[in-house]
This record gives structure tokens, C-alpha cells and sequence, in this order.
């Protein structure tokens, strides 16, 4: 923490428990015996705490991509090259990713920030250009970033969160891009977790074993070189996180200060999240898991996280892809909660 960043010591807002408490009690009242709607139920509920009203709505939804590159690339921990990263800023820009149809189909806003690409994009519509540097630094032998770029980094997700927060969004999700982003997502996890890099190493995109281990061998080089710097998960993000994972922990750091839910994404998303939590922890509460990524660390995060995902689909592109293919089910839990008739409005026989 520092100079460039005192909001980060700004508490989460609370929960309106009385809203919450409003919210169970309809769940009584609904034609339908109690709890036979399953998770679905509380989710509505929690919501109701979250956006203060008993009857919550998800129906404005924003999506912000961060995209940035990786200095630890460099060790050949990915199938893909670098270049990679900046052609997917663009197909971001035209539409053509998983997360763009996404979003179209359920009428989200979407947002790409670019923080640091190695390859230049150029100007792209409908791309925000919010450099940081040309990717991090080899996290190997050097901080992954200095000071002032984490600083600008988590800047640029409380900007993003912000926002949202003027457009009037109900639900804020993050999403990232950025060849090299699982081996840092999973050396941040070990850090905040003191746990071995073979436990959260994964195949990312698409790494064979032999891969997978030569992964956890460089976060193991990279774990010695900052193990005396990692109590502060601050100083833990600086070191071993990305452009991405900084942008995303300001953005829902920022979402839990001002009291909006935000639904995580799997991995990347999560180690994000977990960094979050450990710098503030009442901005857990904010936190709606999307789905339980096959990335092998990601369950390691969501249980530290005590996290309950929505969905076990298998999926692990990132994007924000698995958490946008969560919006529907939310969306579903509030229209049963609060479009459901009671037993007094359908003059139905209440149980005994």
C-alpha cells in the first residue's frame, strides 16, 4: 500500500441484513413449499442484502476485460506466443470472442481495457487504452511490477468499477486476457496461500505434463527469490500478479466499497479475488462465485475463499466467459423470488 493508492484502506460497505431478513421472509410466503428451489433460494436472498431491496434485479450487467502480457512468458510456461495476447484485444474489439457473444446474448455492457500488450495494437474502437507498461517483468528474478504501475494497474479497475457504478449496473463481472496469466495467477495463490506450486500449476493453455511440471519448477524459483516479501498481499500482487489480476482486484475492491455484487470468474478471476479478500476481507461478502473452473488450482483458491461456485461446466477459457454463462441462473433465482405469486395473491392453501 502506498501514496498512489489510499482508497485501498476504504472498508467494504455492509450488508443490508434488514433487506436480506425481507427477502427470506417472502421466501415463506411463495406457492411453493420452502427450500424446494434449492440454492436458489438463498442466492436470491443474499442478492436481496446486497442490493438492499427484496425483490433484487440482475438485469444490467457489466463486463470489463483487462488484458495484459507477461514478463514470465519468457521461461516458455505457455503454448502461445506473446503476439497472441494483442490479437485477442482485437477480435475483442470485432466481436468474435466467446465473451463478445456472450455478452450480446445477454444484453451486457462490455468494456476492454488494454494495460500493456508487448505487440502494440494501435487504436481500437471500442478498446480503452490504459497502458501500464509493455507487460510485466520476468516475476522469475524482479518484481512482476513497480510500484507505480501496480498502483496504475488497480487504479484502472476502481475507474472501471466506477463506471459501472454511474451507468446503474446491478452486477459487475471481470474477465482477463493474457498469454502467461495462469502461471501468475498461480504463483499470487501460493503466495497467499503458503501452499507448493505442483498443487496449483496447471495446463493453462494447454501445457502436456512435462509442461506442468516445468511450470511449477519456475514458480518455485520464483517463490524463492520473493520469500521475504510475502506477508503483505499487496506486496504479494506487486510481485507475482499481472496488469490483469491488479485491474481486477482494484475493480472488485472499488465494486465492495461502494456495495455492488460482483460475480467471480474462475482462476485468474479468483486468485484476484483471493488477493482482494486478504486486503480487505469484509469484500468477500460481495462475492458471487460463477463456476468452478478445470484449471486444477482453482479449487484450491475457492476453498480458501470459502466459495460455493454456481456452475461445474468443465470450462476454463477466462475471458469471464464462465461467469457470464452464470448470469442466466441469477437472473432466474430473481425472477422466481420476486414474479413467484404468494399464497395470499393465488389464494392458495398455506401449509399447516
Amino acid at each position: 500500500m502506498n501514496n498512489e493508492t489510499p482508497w485501498l484502506q476504504v472498508p467494504a460497505a455492509d450488508i443490508d441484513e434488514q433487506a436480506r431478513l425481507d427477502a427470506e421472509e417472502r421466501q415463506t410466503r411463495l406457492t411453493k413449499p420452502l427450500g424446494s428451489l434449492g440454492l436458489l433460494e438463498p442466492l436470491a436472498c443474499r442478492l436481496a442484502g446486497m442490493q438492499g431491496s427484496a425483490t433484487p434485479r440482475v438485469d444490467k450487467v457489466q463486463i470489463s476485460i483487462f488484458a495484459g502480457d507477461h514478463g514470465v512468458a519468457a521461461e516458455g510456461i505457455s503454448r502461445f506466443p506473446q503476439s497472441v495476447t494483442a490479437e485477442m484485444v482485437r477480435n475483442f474489439a470485432r466481436g468474435g470472442a466467446a465473451i463478445s457473444v456472450l455478452a450480446r446474448s445477454l444484453d451486457a455492457q462490455l468494456e476492454v481495457i488494454n494495460l500493456g500488450t508487448v505487440t502494440d495494437t494501435g487504436p481500437l474502437e471500442g478498446v480503452l487504452d490504459v497502458r501500464v507498461g509493455p507487460g510485466t517483468a520476468n516475476f522469475v528474478s524482479a518484481p512482476a511490477m513497480d510500484v507505480h504501475q501496480l498502483a496504475l494497474a488497480m487504479n484502472a479497475g476502481r475507474h472501471s468499477a466506477e463506471r459501472a457504478r454511474l451507468a446503474g449496473t446491478e452486477l459487475y463481472i471481470a474477465g482477463e486476457m493474457g498469454i502467461g496469466n495462469t502461471t501468475a495467477a498461480a504463483g499470487l495463490a501460493c503466495a497467499l496461500m503458503g501452499l507448493d506450486p505442483r498443487e496449483l500449476a496447471g495446463p493453462g493453455t494447454g501445457l502436456d505434463v512435462a509442461g506442468v511440471s516445468h511450470k511449477a519448477e519456475v514458480l518455485r524459483r520464483a517463490l524463492a527469490f520473493h520469500k521475504d516479501h510475502l506477508e503483505d498481499p499487496v506486496e504479494c500482487l506487486r510481485r507475482l500478479g499481472g496488469f490483469e489480476m491488479a485491474a481486477m482486484s482494484g475493480a472488485y475492491l472499488a465494486c465492495a466499497q461502494m456495495g455492488m455484487p460482483i460475480m467471480v470468474d474462475g482462476f485468474i478471476s479468483s486468485a484476484a479475488a483471493l488477493a482482494t479478500a486478504r486486503i480487505c476481507p469484509s469484500a468477500r461478502h460481495w462475492m458471487i462465485f460463477g463456476h468452478a473452473s478445470a484449471e486444477p488450482g482453482h479449487r484450491h483458491v475457492l476453498s480458501s475463499l470459502a466459495a460455493d461456485p454456481l456452475l461445474d461446466l468443465g470450462m476454463r477459457l477466462g475471458e469471464a466467459s464462465g461467469a457470464a454463462t452464470a448470469v442466466p441462473l441469477l437472473r432466474l433465482a430473481c425472477d422466481l423470488h420476486g414474479r413467484m405469486a404468494t399464497f395470499d395473491e393465488a389464494q392458495v392453501s398455506e401449509p399447516e
